[in-house]
């Protein structure tokens, strides 16, 4: 059974610490976003379970599935009841979608009931393996940026639609690090960073996320951020992979901006012998 409640104070919202190191913000088209790490809200054991995972991993950015979520109060409760507007950006997306016009259709749906012109596309090419679409992704990107969407286009990691996506208008590029719930990671960080080479707006690592390790690695690539779902949803304590999907964001980033040591072939002393007096001299 699901543990829900968060019985560890390190659990808990998180503190402020390393507040004294600078960061910008994530800026996605007319959003603003404080946290790198964005959210989706499927798989959870309960409404009350989303509330909480959400909440502990410091998000401020939440993804919302519009064709399957509850719009009807008459037909009981909705995830969106569980999601505070105040707190959180919502960023509706267009899964399950596996043709141009049922993508586009759904992004204006979003747009109509969720009142953002925010939107994250999905235009899958089959059921089986979940993998975008190129040629659909990249017609659909350009209808919607025509239609005044900030889009945020969850693609594959090859480095050259990046770049196609970006001159289409995308707000942002998301390569999948490996297959949508996989677990696998990032299965090809160097592609990672070549699109990070030819592409200048923000590169969001989507789909594949297992553990926190996975993130920290993301995040030391140089990503603006990562959005993940299954990783949390799935673990057999949420609410605690919440939190550790948190710190990870964090650490990865604060590493990416410290820039890490070159690696060597051998040994380098850390406490350095000149000035040592030998012994017995």
């Amino acid at each position: 059974m699901t543990n829900t409640k968060a019985a560890d104070p390190a659990l808990d919202a998180p503190r402020d610490v390393g507040a004294h190191v600078h960061d910008e913000p994530l800026v996605l088209g007319d959003t603003t976003l404080h946290s790198r790490l964005l959210v989706g809200t499927g798989k959870y054991a309960s409404f009350e379970e989303t509330r909480d995972a959400l909440a502990i991993s410091g998000t401020d950015c939440v993804t919302v599935a519009v064709r399957r979520v509850n719009l009807d109060a008459s037909k009981g409760p909705s995830l969106l009841d569980f999601v505070d507007r105040e707190r959180y950006r919502i960023l509706p997306n267009t899964a399950g979608c596996y043709d141009v016009a049922t993508a586009v259709r759904t992004a204006h749906l979003a747009r109509e009931i969720l009142d953002t012109k925010l939107v994250k596309l999905e235009v899958l090419g089959d059921e089986r393996t979940l993998l975008p679409d190129p040629v659909g992704t990249l017609e659909a990107t350009r209808v919607l940026v025509e239609d005044g969407f900030d889009v945020l286009v969850y693609c594959s990691d090859d480095p050259r639609l990046a770049v196609a996506l970006e001159q289409a208008g995308a707000t942002s590029v998301m390569p999948a690090g490996s297959p949508i719930g996989s677990g696998q990671g990032v299965l090809n960080p160097n592609a990672i960073r070549i699109t990070l080479e030819l592409v200048s707006c923000p590169v969001i690592v989507d789909a594949g996320v297992g553990t926190a390790s996975d993130v920290a690695l993301a995040m030391e690539l140089g990503v603006a951020g990562v959005l993940l779902n299954t990783g949390i949803a799935s673990a057999r304590e949420p609410l605690r992979m919440a939190a550790a999907m948190r710190d990870a964001c964090r650490a990865g980033r604060n590493a990416f901006l410290a820039g890490r040591i070159p690696r060597k072939l051998y040994a380098n002393a850390s406490s350095p012998v000149e000035g040592v007096i030998a012994s017995g001299s």
